[in-house]
């Protein structure tokens, strides 16, 4: 049941809008949510709307719709009104659909387009990056370190190097889109450049690839969706007065988040002047990196129009808060590097006022923890994880949190609690049980894929008897034929003998072939041995039996053989349809395009959508006693009551002092460039070809290393905001061991050690 609505202050200030435009500056549990819900239902009931028309509230999650949603159905059922009429909730992406929709065919699609999604339009990219580094063999060596040698220049080439063009791909597509550029027309800006730009060239070439695979399956993209509403408002009148009618007022929120392409479009359906209530916090913007979002835009709506705040809160303890507006003025004042004070801007954090309905939690300086041990990796996370366990029992009825910099910190996590046996749960891009069935299934179907390769038919047969490594008494058996498979010299000798019997029995066949000598195998264990080899070939002759089928079926072929739990084999299945969307959608795919897909997953490298709520919405208070384990950008927007911070080291949260590394930039890449900004430089250079704009080499590099620090003390502000009663903070060295505490991280600290005087 929810808390009845008492407005604080701040909150009365905004439901006494009438109209306008208005810029709200809104801090962490400030119950943004339930002041713009009652601000809809406020208008509802004014009778300034009339039959046809509606409140249009715009946010940035699926799981804030329905939240937007519910809240506002509650407050028009108090005021006696019908719910679900008068107002739209949409995502910007389900609002440019509304829009494009109303008129496809002005804006050069089919009245029945379809919308691929993430995961194909990754898919897509790689495909094009793919093949342009295929045609492009000799262009690496023009930015990768000369110092290597041919065989580290060979593994870069094979592996890092087409996954940095995909990357670089994805981030200049994405960026083209939202400035409404056309491969076609980058190509003119291109050509009347004073001198050659290379990774544009190249951003161009991929970006025209990928746009023919959607062409070719008369499809669009989650940006093309963005830009494409963008454009038909602008080529037609009509259509901009008839929906500026419709939703004669708009609510955003979350508009820290916005990019230049949203705003245009938000600003041309609110019209001048126009009634536009647009509410984020710019401290919380932490998706601006080689994303098209930019904080700026909200700062400067705020500056230029009607504005207001909204500082009360009442998440946070009073010594939390005390800790982020330390760091707000820590940034503003005290950050060595001067272009970045600008990254945290007032208001600062106020307490909740006396008999708010959620009040903040009494006082407690000692639940600021700040850590000052030099923990490796690995002691930290034992360190979490011990902490945790001797914690968890008193504290079954409250919620907790590890939040993680990466997921790949935060999936060690998740092992460190395995291990204690700490009921867990994550939020990551993928869950531990779907990373396990998605790189089981990879190996297999790795090997399929090269069905002569007896190293990759040993990773199959370590996935098939995965469950013998921890078990003592089948574990030498493991280990042998483990061995034996690796060393096969012809696969196809061991699947398919010319004789009937074994072709590994013989005594001069083991003697090459097994960690031990013949002599000292007993008959038992050498014939345990041979019964092993052929039950494992007998299940990949069933597995090579399947490959002519579609990849979905060779999945639910391949699974039963590899799983017994109802969960997994269920995870199977919902990957075999991810499996069978993909090759639809690439019906020139085989295995080896496949299969990466698999192992994205597994490595957490992509979203799977499982099988909880968590896809549409996250609720802590449903899972008191369990400990949630998350990155900081997928824990923003909630909150728990003790919350462990980790890795806030000079590395994961960089300061952009001499010496300092970033983990966006590549070991491998010559003068310490990082080629995806360098690539959005020659992008904007090229896309301002009308103004006094130039590229010059190392520039771009260097306001993406500024930008990131910026990102990184707004990450650290959100995840300190998210706890209510408790914070620990610990920082560890590194992989590389030279790491230290992160500088915000040693200033927090002296604040705490004067504070606590």
């Amino acid at each position: 049941m929810s808390l009845p609505f008492t407005p604080r202050p701040s909150q009365r200030r905004i439901l006494r809008y009438t109209g306008g435009r208005l810029g709200v500056a809104a801090v962490p549990g400030s119950g943004k949510t339930h002041t713009l819900s009652a601000l809809a239902a406020q208008i509802l009931a004014s009778g300034q709307l009339e039959p046809q028309q509606e409140v249009l509230i715009v946010t940035l999650v699926n799981s804030a719709v329905d939240n937007f949603s519910g809240r506002i159905a509650e407050f028009v059922n108090e005021r006696g009104l019908l719910p679900h009429v008068g107002y739209r909730v949409r995502t910007l992406h389900g609002l440019a659909h509304d829009i494009v929709r109303e008129d496809p065919p002005l804006v050069g699609l089919e009245q029945q387009f379809s919308i691929v999604d993430e995961i194909a339009a990754s898919s897509l990219v790689r495909d094009a990056a793919r093949a342009w580094v295929h045609a492009h063999a000799d262009y690496q060596p023009a930015y990768v370190l000369d110092a290597l040698d041919d065989y580290r220049r060979r593994k870069v080439g094979q592996k890092q190097w087409p996954e940095l063009v995909e990357e670089l791909a994805s981030s200049f597509i994405r960026s083209a889109k939202d400035r409404r550029w056309t491969p076609d027309r980058l190509r003119l800006a291109a050509g009347q450049q004073p001198s050659s730009l290379p990774l544009l060239d190249m951003g161009i070439e991929i970006y025209a690839d990928y746009q023919r695979a959607l062409t070719y399956r008369g499809a669009v993209d989650f940006d093309d969706l963005i830009r494409l509403a963008a454009t038909l408002l602008e080529t037609s009148p009509e259509l901009l007065e008839r929906l500026r009618f419709r939703w004669p007022f708009i609510l955003e929120d979350e508009a820290q988040d916005s990019s230049e392409n949203q705003q245009h479009i938000l600003s041309a359906l609110a019209g001048k002047p126009g009634n536009w209530v647009r509410v984020g916090d710019p401290n919380q913007a932490i998706f601006e990196t080689f994303t098209t979002a930019d904080p700026d835009l909200l700062r400067t709506f705020i500056e230029e129009n009607p504005h207001d705040e909204m500082p009360e809160s009442g998440r946070c303890q009073p010594s939390i808060f005390g800790l982020a507006n330390f760091l707000i003025e820590w940034a503003m004042t005290r950050h060595p590097i001067l272009e970045v004070r600008d990254a945290l801007t007032p208001p600062p954090m106020k307490p909740a006022p006396a008999g708010d309905p959620q009040p903040n939690p009494p006082d407690d300086s000692a639940g600021v923890i700040l850590l000052t041990e030099n923990f490796t990796p690995e002691e930290e996370v034992d360190e979490v994880a011990r902490s945790l366990h001797d914690w968890m029992p008193k504290h079954a009825d409250e919620t907790v949190a590890i939040l993680a910099a990466t997921n790949d910190h935060a999936a060690r996590m998740t092992d460190a609690l395995r291990r204690r046996k700490i009921k867990f749960r994550e939020l990551l891009r993928s869950t531990s049980p779907t990373r396990a069935v998605a790189g089981a299934l990879s190996y297999i179907l790795n090997y399929l894929g090269e069905p002569d390769s007896a190293s990759k038919l040993a990773q199959a047969y370590k996935v098939w008897r995965r469950d013998w490594r921890e078990d003592a008494e089948r574990q030498p058996l493991f280990i042998r034929a483990v061995h034996v498979i690796s060393k096969l010299k012809r696969v196809e000798d061991y699947l398919a003998p010319i004789s009937a019997s074994l072709p590994l029995a013989a005594p001069s066949d083991l003697t090459a072939l097994t960690p031990e000598a013949p002599d000292m195998l007993s008959d038992s264990e050498r014939e345990a041995l041979e019964v092993e080899l052929d039950a494992f070939r007998a299940v990949v002759r069933l597995w090579h039996g399947a490959t002519v089928l579609p990849v979905d079926q060779l999945i639910l072929t391949v699974a039963p053989a590899v799983f017994s739990a109802a969960a997994d084999l269920a995870l199977a299945h919902k990957l075999a349809l991810v499996m069978r969307q993909l090759a639809g959608e690439n019906p020139h795919w085989r295995l080896p395009e496949l299969t990466p897909n698999l192992a994205e997953i597994a490595r957490n490298e992509r979203r799977f959508i499982g099988f909880s709520a968590d896809d549409s919405g996250f609720d802590p208070q449903q899972h008191k006693g369990v400990v949630v384990v998350s990155t900081m950008h997928k824990a923003k927007g909630l909150e728990w009551d003790r919350v462990y911070l980790t890795s806030v080291n000079d590395y994961d949260y960089p300061s952009g002092q001499p010496g300092d590394h970033f983990m966006s930039e590549k070991w491998f890449v010559r003068d310490g460039l990082n080629l995806e900004a360098e690539a959005l430089g020659q992008l904007k250079a090229a896309a301002a070809v009308d103004e006094f704009s130039y590229y010059q080499e190392g520039e771009p590099t260097r306001a993406a290393r500024l930008n990131y620090v910026r990102e990184r003390l707004r990450l650290l502000y959100v995840g300190i905001t998210r706890a209510r009663r408790e914070l620990v903070v610990s920082w560890n060295t590194g992989r590389r061991g030279d790491a230290g505490p992160a500088l915000a991280l040693k200033g927090m600290q002296e604040w705490r050690d004067t504070t606590n005087r």
